[in-house]
């Protein structure tokens, strides 16, 4: 059965979400879960569920936590015994099968740099989200580790999008497009430019350019970008969500209003 360590201390919620969330998992798939945190506090949150919810559940004790707001590479040196550390520490030494946090990201990329290492030919990692389209999901690639790339990075993380999109979203020869402000070959800054014809040589499917407004149409699998566009973009769309939110909300209780 896959196993999976969870940094339990991750997050704004701590134990409580993440020991929800990982029930709701353990119900869903077939995986067991590693809580990593401090046993104290995780063992008062197992406390509050049945045996039944909590038995795919397992415990390992980590002494320390990388808070949000501390610089991951001063954080990543100093303290060892961190939630992230020790997570990763299990993956590495195949006591698990992935590592999920929702703590310092920029801890987390040091941390699984450092400790689980690159693949060949990688020279940086990427940060990927998935987001709805259309027709189905796809990924986005970098969202805010490298905000300042060449274009063999954006070439890298194109390489890291297509096995994602094969092996995670089942993408049999998947569609790789580069955001861009145009579709024509030569639109977009020196960046995108100097990527394109990179891109073009690959075995891979480009279907080259692609503008923002057209990524939730479902024509590509993998958008490719570097992070300060990617997050960027990011952001924008958090916003917008909070915005149609606030908007729903306003309308729902003018009409309750009404009645």
């Amino acid at each position: 059965m896959i196993k999976i360590a969870l940094d339990a201390m991750g997050g704004d919620c701590g134990p409580k979400t993440n020991i929800a969330g990982a029930i709701l998992a353990t119900k869903a798939y077939p995986i067991e879960i590693i809580l990593v945190g401090d046993k104290d506090l995780i063992d008062i949150e197992l406390s509050k569920h049945s045996k039944s919810d909590i038995s795919k559940l397992h415990l390992r004790h980590a002494s320390e936590v990388i808070e949000t707001a501390e610089s991951p590479t001063k954080a990543f040196r100093k303290k060892k015994d961190s939630s992230i550390h020790v997570g990763l520490n299990l993956v590495k030494d195949k006591q698990a099968d992935g590592f999920v946090s929702t703590g310092n990201t920029g801890a987390v990329l040091a941390a699984s740099t450092f400790i689980l290492g690159r693949s060949k030919d990688i020279e940086r990692p990427g940060l990927a989200g998935i987001f709805p389209s259309k027709t189905k999901p796809f990924v986005i690639l970098d969202l805010g580790s490298n905000v300042d790339c060449k274009p063999q990075h954006l070439v890298e993380f194109a390489i890291m999008g297509d096995f994602f999109a094969q092996f995670i979203l089942e993408r049999e020869n998947p569609k790789i497009g580069l955001l861009s402000i145009g579709e024509e070959k030569d639109k977009g800054n020196a960046l995108t430019q100097a990527t394109f014809p990179l891109l073009e040589s690959l075995p891979f499917n480009f279907i080259g350019n692609i503008e923002a407004k057209e990524i939730t149409l479902g024509k590509v699998d993998v958008v490719v970008c570097d992070g300060f566009v990617g997050n960027n973009m990011l952001k924008f769309g958090e916003g917008i969500s909070k915005l149609f939110s606030s908007f729903f909300k306003e309308e729902a209780d003018r009409s309750l209003l009404s009645k």
